[in-house]
């Protein structure tokens, strides 16, 4: 058993989840019990106490507990799957020596917790592809939401995109199917968000609150957010393909935003009510008939300059098995529409 420790975050370690950084340092620890030590007080930084899936960046103090050695609790090897696997290979759109591309698929989440076993940071050792590690998350999407999902190859690279993402340095566009048409048809939402705390001891149902740009500052806990949007089409008044770039990266940004003007993404029973049908007036997150009830929110495009080549890479993953049968049912067809319908036409 080791004696307490204080230990300084790297600089060349970039900002990551709390559990993530203890598991690469103590690799014999299991997830349980990091989450134990976390709730008992007993891991602590900056001297506060934190969750497991708190963020920390290079610099912060970790208070390490006195911790079992190697021998006595055996490290926690994941098991994955022929099928998971094979999931996970056919999810890479681009490869190279220093960064992965996946589509991350609609339902997966993409980190893991205590109701979240199977993830895409988990499965993820099925990406190795030679090297010693697993590569790295460097931004997320939601457990419903599919599309572009970018990962670092190694820890440098893994530094250096999460500093192009921090300062903006890259630009995702999502599709999605929402309820209604928004007008104008080309907008910037402002609306500020705030976490709004759920039922239960774990916290179940919270979701996130918009608050009027003139109300942010005024209102604790809330920060700033801006989302433009575009309608692609549209079917009469009842839906729209609209096209998202979220300009800030907060919690459930553009599914909050979308929602509060009124057109809330279709399949989103947390924002849009589950079981209203929208009848043409913008509100209800079902259509209803053939149109599947799953979130119709996809990460179609991510661009970034490549690190290391510093050549311009532009991504773009195909809709996931749910959205291609709506786009189909509704004639809506990709080669109809730009990749970036923001930019300045030529």
């Amino acid at each position: 058993m080791s004696a307490v420790r204080t230990l300084t975050v790297g600089q060349d370690e970039a900002e990551q989840r709390l559990d993530r950084w203890f598991r690469r340092h103590f690799p014999h620890l299991s997830q349980g019990h990091i989450e134990k030590l976390c709730r008992k007080g007993e891991i602590r930084v900056d001297g506060g106490r934190v969750r497991a899936a708190t963020r920390i960046a290079p610099g912060q103090s970790v208070r390490v507990p006195p911790l079992p050695d190697a021998g006595q609790s055996a490290p926690e090897q994941p098991t994955i799957s022929t099928a998971d696997a094979a999931m996970m290979h056919a999810a890479v759109l681009h490869r190279d020596d220093h960064i992965l591309v996946l589509n991350k698929p609609a339902g997966l989440a993409t980190q893991g917790g205590s109701k979240q076993p199977r993830h895409i940071d988990g499965l993820s050792e099925a990406l190795r592809f030679g090297l010693p590690d697993k590569p790295r998350l460097v931004h997320r999407l939601d457990k419903d939401t599919s599309g572009v999902l970018l990962m670092a190859r190694t820890q440098k690279m893994a530094s250096a995109l999460t500093s192009a993402f921090r300062s903006r340095e890259t630009r995702k566009i999502y599709w999605a199917a929402v309820a209604g048409v928004p007008q104008p048809a080309m907008g910037t939402v402002k609306y500020g968000l705030v976490k709004s705390p759920g039922h239960g001891g774990r916290g179940e149902a919270e979701k996130m609150h918009c608050v009027h740009p003139d109300r942010i500052d005024a209102t604790p806990g809330a920060k700033r957010a801006t989302t433009d949007y575009a309608v692609l089409t549209s079917l009469a008044k009842r839906a729209a393909w609209a096209a998202l770039v979220p300009l800030t990266g907060r919690t459930h940004q553009l599914r909050a935003h979308m929602a509060e003007i009124g057109h809330p993404i279709i399949g989103d029973g947390k924002y849009g009510h589950s079981g209203q049908e929208n009848l043409g007036d913008g509100w209800g997150a079902q259509l209803g008939g053939e149109i599947s009830k799953k979130l119709h929110l996809h990460a179609r495009c991510l661009r970034i300059t490549h690190p290391v080549t510093r050549n311009m890479m532009n991504f773009i993953a195909p809709l996931p098995d749910h959205m291609a049968r709506t786009w189909e049912t509704l004639a809506w067809n990709a080669e109809d529409v730009p990749t970036d319908p923001f930019e300045d036409p030529q």
